[in-house]
């Protein structure tokens, strides 16, 4: 990367729920672990049910996650854009993709970071670990008592 693209890509890790609470220099570690893609209308991240190597950072663009690809309908269930996160979950539990993800906008670019990279830094630097995942928890218990008070109302 560029020194303007990585003051460019700092600016996007700065604004991602994941990484709250992480300093310019921990988000810079993270910068490191970037790579870059561009992808066209159409053409697919993320396939539902491969296993799980990596997640990304949409800084451009907009993708469309779908569900049941394998069904006679498959149904589109968010559409997602910049400075969201895509198949961070894999980060825990290194399982199948629960979706297919298309780019949906020319261009579409991603950040891809590989878990396995990504779990490196953590082991390195116990602060990204802690923060990340108290993040993620976070995340998950808002989308667990949401969940329930659809279910209960």
């Amino acid at each position: 990367l560029s020194l303007g693209g990585t003051m460019e890509l700092l600016d996007h890790l700065r604004n991602v729920e994941l990484f709250k609470g992480l300093t310019d220099d921990e988000l810079s570690e993270i910068c490191k672990l970037c790579n870059s893609r561009q992808l066209k209308v159409g053409e697919e991240l993320i396939t539902e049910g491969d296993i799980g190597k990596e997640f990304y950072l949409i800084t451009e663009g907009s993708v469309k996650v779908v569900v049941g690809t394998s069904q006679p309908t498959p149904r589109t269930v968010i559409h997602m854009g910049e400075g969201q996160l895509i198949g961070e979950m894999a980060l825990i539990d290194q399982g199948r993709r629960s979706a297919t993800v298309r780019a949906i906008q020319d261009p579409t670019r991603v950040q891809i970071i590989q878990n396995d990279d990504f779990q490196d830094l953590c082991e390195r630097n116990t602060n990204v670990g802690y923060v990340v995942m108290r993040n993620m928890a976070a995340d998950l218990s808002f989308k667990l008592r949401h969940l329930n008070l659809i279910k209960n109302s």
